[in-house]
């Protein structure tokens, strides 16, 4: 059928307006496809170039040198030496047993630090793990010759922590180690840092409280891979900034000294400049070597230390909780004094024991003292007149004269796990053993047993703080990069300064008169005399029957139920400069055991150096004598003056 011209130029109209509305579309995609690529070819090139430099480019991490610890003479305590490692990642090795096999033939490997590392690549397959550590040059050097036929291996050039002064510090300072996953987990803010491979961390003591200060701002390295991933070389690098280093309060030869007259001994010494709160020596023994901590302590090694019944992984300092025994006493009689409960001629009877409640509390003379007033009460520690001051004063009243003496607190010092140790109160043992306090707990308290208990350090600070009428707190650092910390001194202390002298009075007589109980640990220096209180404290009851037969005496028993030995004093009585407190843990009398070991390190600190033999009484110097030549004194730290007889 025919078409007419109308229809016709219909048609063509129609076809005229869809090729129209097509070559719109396909310009208007066109100009979408030109716009598109101007914007990645041109707009975005260079983040283009960037996602493509990362395939072969690649930024690591630099770790910063570890500040340094000092002591406060510039002694260095712990500092950073260079060290040769080879570390391996698991994803760039081809075949791991083959390349550690042809690892083998080149160095020697520990195979304890081998399975180590073998499983922590399992774990982390991507990241770089230390294989040998602590590697000679010429054993870098030849592996490193042979890299191209080791793949996934790299000779690294690095840091590690060494503590040149060794055992001296290992609970003070503390150490470093790898960083664990627990580490990781448990910080708060990730530093990227801690996945540095075999980056360190302190795990305790100073280390690790002091280790935003000490670790210090990581550089980076850009470096050049190729499509195996083995660097090909280095693009740039960027170093990172030191931490800060760090000046400590202690003195190094006093505290070698200390180290060495504990000796083998379990136990523990304090000395605290009572000016200022600093800690001039702060020792547990035994102590051990923290260098063997760094890269990962063996089985055998950690086995010995845990293994040892006097314990020497404890920080008797800071962990190591005592009965103060009659060192506690000075407490008792102030907490009296403030409740207006005793006078200072007021005197007591002792017959050798108190009877309470059927029940008789004895005193450590079996046929007591007679009549006590406040001086004898410490000087020959008559135990009988504190249980009456006990009775009349009340525990609650001792426990807050406790802590104004620096006791029951947990002291804010730079280690770790410092315990407050327990000063009870009425409160306390309703709360924790759901029982009432009952007259004989108060008793107990007065003479420092029952549920009292108190470190080493706490102890030096409570004497810090009778000998100086301040309210002196521990300072264990001096300063941060040159910076000095503040004193630990926060005011005077809120008691009469005659109840302080006449205490005072009291600890000079322990030594000094006759009668006292540290009478063999006098001062023979001119004009200088100083001042302490013994303690012994229990570990064991005393049955009826064993106090009828005769009691037992410490060297006859095991040494585990030896009483512990305490003692705490300060120096020169006038003007006093230096407070010790000593645990002997299971050393039987303080008197005996822990007394003479606090002379002598006081005598070092009054003197500077190895104290002179015209210190100490005439029939004693040929033992101190023989003892000073005995122990085992780091010549780095100490005086050179040559211990003189008189």
């Amino acid at each position: 059928m025919k078409r007419n011209v109308q229809e016709m130029t219909l048609s063509s109209r129609n076809i005229t307006r869809r090729a129209l509305v097509m070559g719109g579309l396909q310009l208007g995609f066109g100009a979408l496809l030109v716009a598109r690529m101007q914007h990645l070819q041109v707009d975005q090139a260079k983040e283009f170039l960037m996602l493509a430099e990362e395939n072969r480019i690649k930024v690591r991490l630099l770790a910063p040198a570890r500040g340094i610890i000092y002591d406060r003479r510039g002694v260095e305590l712990a500092g950073n030496e260079q060290i040769y490692r080879v570390s391996m990642i698991r994803e760039d090795a081809d075949d791991v047993d083959q390349v550690i096999a042809n690892l083998r033939g080149l160095v020697r490997l520990d195979e304890d630090t081998l399975q180590r590392a073998l499983r922590e690549m399992d774990r982390r397959p991507h990241q770089s793990v230390t294989l040998a550590d602590r590697l000679s040059w010429e054993e870098l050097s030849t592996i490193a010759v042979n890299v191209p036929a080791l793949p996934g291996i790299t000779p690294e050039v690095g840091l590690s922590r060494v503590y040149p002064m060794g055992q001296d510090y290992a609970h003070v300072v503390g150490y470093v180690g790898r960083v664990s996953e627990k580490d990781i987990a448990e910080a708060e803010e990730p530093d990227p840092l801690l996945q540095t491979p075999q980056f360190q961390i302190g795990k305790i003591g100073a280390e690790r409280r002091l280790e935003g200060v000490l670790r210090g701002k990581a550089g980076s390295r850009r470096v050049e891979q190729n499509a195996a991933g083995r660097i090909m070389r280095e693009l740039g690098r960027t170093e990172g900034t030191s931490g800060k280093d760090v000046q400590l309060t202690i003195d190094a030869g006093l505290q070698n000294f200390t180290q060495a007259r504990l000796g083998t001994e379990s136990a523990s010494a304090v000395v605290m400049d009572v000016r200022n709160g600093d800690v001039l020596a702060a020792v547990s023994s035994p102590s051990y070597d923290p260098n063997l901590f760094v890269s990962g302590i063996s089985v055998p090694d950690y086995a010995v230390l845990r293994d040892n019944d006097h314990r020497p992984l404890h920080n008797k300092i800071v962990q190591g909780l005592y009965p103060p025994g009659s060192t506690y006493k000075m407490v008792t009689l102030l907490a009296a004094l403030e409740a207006g409960e005793i006078s200072p001629g007021e005197t007591i009877w002792c017959g050798g024991h108190t009877t309470v409640s059927n029940r008789r509390f004895h005193c450590w003379k079996r046929g007591g003292h007679g009549w006590v007033d406040l001086a004898k009460s410490l000087r020959e520690s008559c135990d009988v007149y504190y249980y009456d001051l006990a009775q009349r004063t009340g525990i609650d009243n001792i426990a807050a004269m406790s802590k104004k003496l620096g006791l029951g607190v947990a002291h804010d010092i730079e280690m770790t796990s410092v315990s407050s140790g327990l000063i009870p109160t009425r409160q306390w043992k309703r709360d924790r053993r759901g029982e009432s306090w009952v007259i004989g707990d108060s008793l107990n308290a007065s003479i420092g047993q029952g549920f009292v208990l108190t470190s080493p350090l706490q102890l030096a600070v409570m004497t810090a703080r009778l000998a100086s009428g301040l309210e002196v707190v521990p300072r264990l650092v001096r300063s941060v990069d040159g910076e000095m910390r503040p004193s630990g001194v926060k005011g005077p202390l809120d008691l009469p300064r005659s109840w302080l002298d006449m205490t005072r009075d009291a600890m000079y007589q322990v030594v000094n008169a006759r009668g006292g109980t540290a009478g063999r640990s006098r001062f023979e220096l001119a004009g200088v005399k100083w001042a302490g209180k013994t303690g012994t404290s229990q570990v064991r009851n005393i049955t009826r029957e064993e106090r009828a037969r005769g009691v037992f005496r410490n060297e006859d028993l095991p040494w585990e139920r030896r009483d512990h030995a305490l003692y705490v004093g300060y120096a020169p009585y006038v003007d006093p400069k230096y407070a010790i407190s000593v645990v002997v843990e299971h050393g039987g009398g303080g008197s005996r055991a822990a007394a003479p070991v606090a002379r002598d390190i006081m005598l070092y600190a009054l003197h500077g150096g190895i104290p002179p033999l015209e210190a100490y009484p005439s029939n004693q110097r040929p033992e101190i004598e023989e003892l000073f030549a005995s122990m085992p004194l780091d010549p780095r730290v100490h005086r050179t003056t040559e211990v003189s007889e008189a």
